[in-house]
């Protein structure tokens, strides 16, 4: 049995949100150490740079740790492959993960299998606040996207993340406008 509970939390965190950094600062509650493992979904159309979401997401974890110092260290690192390869790497016991609703369980748990079965990773699930249960990444990108005003997104994700997404949404982003122009005609 291992004397440090060295948890991950992976994801594309593109962008991160006000969900992300609750399910960081539970885990930081809950194990001896916590990595925020920044990666790239393969499967999901960027908005943000590696670089972008790398450094936005040290940025908001560096401001959650000062205003809650008591609580375990948490860092913030790059990675690319497979998750449960970058865990056994860094020597994590554990895979943290955040779920919405029941779509997300669903999914969550098929792969808290495999990584068992491939691994021998176990994974904790923290279930996201009430507020929080319908935020996603994929979500705010459709807002910024198709809205004029992301004002109103300051209840989803920090000041930060809306400013870079008010700079993606003015230089056109392509991720964006792809989002924009899939909606149905006559809109």
């Amino acid at each position: 049995m291992p004397s440090k509970h060295l948890a991950v939390f992976p994801g594309s965190f593109d962008p991160i949100t006000f969900g992300h950094l609750d399910v960081i600062q539970r885990g930081r509650r809950l194990f001896d150490e916590l990595v925020v493992a920044v990666g790239r979904n393969p499967g999901k159309d960027q908005l943000l740079s590696a670089e972008e979401r790398l450094s936005l997401t040290s940025q908001l974890v560096r401001e959650l740790v000062t205003q809650h110092p008591g609580d375990a260290p948490v860092t913030v690192r790059a990675f690319s492959g497979l998750t449960v390869d970058f865990a056994r790497s860094i020597g994590a016991t554990i895979l943290l993960r955040g779920v919405r609703n029941l779509s997300d369980l669903q999914y969550e748990v098929q792969q808290a299998v495999t990584n068992r079965e491939v691994a021998g990773l176990e994974t904790a699930f923290v279930v996201a606040g009430q507020s929080f249960a319908y935020t996603s990444s994929s979500l705010i990108k459709q807002i910024t996207a198709m809205g004029n005003d992301l004002s109103g997104l300051s209840s989803m994700v920090p000041p930060a993340v809306i400013e870079i997404l008010r700079q993606k949404k003015s230089q056109r982003h392509p991720a964006l406008e792809r989002l924009r122009d899939d909606r149905p005609r006559g809109e």
